[in-house]
């Protein structure tokens, strides 16, 4: 098989492609040939040495993707040579094969491309879980949500609006304000003084802002209505924003850490989730991210892109 990998940490300059021999599909697996894997700011941070790196060098990234499956490992039943399938959370995704856990296996309808499976469905569950697992979301409410024009952002959006739930987008550029306007957003401002804006939206505040920039809790925490709640489940910006603990007290306020990796627990639980995204694409709810193809020869073009941040959608690599 090809791989797009790294010997060491360092600039997309680091990344080359190798071959490597064959997986073999173990008991309990499938052994998948990757039709599209999507890249993500993980695996950015991975290569850059911000994230831990598992087994030998060279390391490859992605853990997001979909192919068809080429063989069948023992004690493995319901799946065959030639079945569809997709996952969100497989390591060294950035290849042309990868041995996937049955139970890390989901079924992709037959309506759903491969490619566009690799493009939704890490950020899809993100999202799905943000609006039915970490606290009560009802209709009416008010929420913002931070990196709105991003992956997890951008379906969010169209999410809370399917539900009814007012959102408030945190965007860096007018582009991509505009773009959160158009997914389902009521109103849109950027990082320079979002908090006394969502007060002109919202006067008394929001019931919850969906944090997944960290260096902005503090200003998430004063864009809260009294009793309202910061959902932290992500710090793409750095460290996390110093603040005086007694201040949740004073408001009733609070601060939720999340991580998806909490709600995946089986392959079960993976396909439920899973279908509950794919009909609300299915019924035109969500909409597809638009989406930027590279070759996996190209992964390193791929990576400067996404660094740039200038970037809104989805970038895939075709083995």
């Amino acid at each position: 098989m090809h791989a797009l990998g790294f010997e060491e940490t360092g600039s997309a300059d680091v990344l080359h492609l190798h071959e490597a021999a064959d997986p073999v599909a173990a008991e309990g697996e499938l052994l998948v040939a990757v039709t599209a894997a999507g890249l993500n700011f993980a695996d950015i941070y991975r290569r850059q040495g911000r994230y831990p790196l598992a087994g030998n060098s060279p390391y490859i990234a992605g853990y997001e993707g979909a192919g068809r499956v080429m063989a069948v490992g023992d004690k493995v039943t319901g799946w065959k040579a030639g079945d569809r399938v997709g996952f969100a959370d497989v390591p060294l995704a950035h290849a042309s094969h990868i041995r996937v856990p049955v139970d890390h296996a989901i079924r992709l309808p037959e309506w759903l491309s491969e490619r566009d499976a690799a493009a939704v469905l890490l950020q899809g569950l993100t999202a799905d879980y943000l609006l039915h697992d970490v606290l009560p979301l009802r209709a009416g409410m008010h929420v913002a949500v931070l990196a709105a024009a991003g992956g997890v952002g951008r379906l969010l959006l169209q999410m809370l609006r399917h539900q009814g739930i007012h959102a408030f987008a945190v965007a860096s550029s007018e582009e991509k304000q505009q773009a959160c306007l158009s997914l389902g957003a009521e109103a849109a401002a950027g990082y320079d003084t979002w908090p006394a804006q969502v007060r002109g939206w919202q006067p008394a505040g929001c019931d919850v802002v969906f944090d997944s920039v960290g260096t902005t809790l503090t200003e998430s925490l004063d864009a809260l209505k009294d009793g309202g709640r910061v959902v932290l489940f992500g710090m793409s910006g750095g460290a996390l924003s110093a603040f005086d603990p007694s201040r949740l007290q004073l408001h009733s306020h609070g601060v939720l850490g999340a991580d998806l990796w909490t709600y995946l627990t089986s392959g079960e639980e993976r396909q439920r989730r899973a279908d509950r995204l794919f009909a609300l694409i299915r019924d035109g709810a969500v909409t597809l991210p638009p989406v930027t193809e590279f070759s996996l020869t190209a992964g390193a073009d791929a990576h400067r892109l996404l660094e740039t941040r200038s970037f809104s959608g989805k970038i895939i690599l075709l083995p």
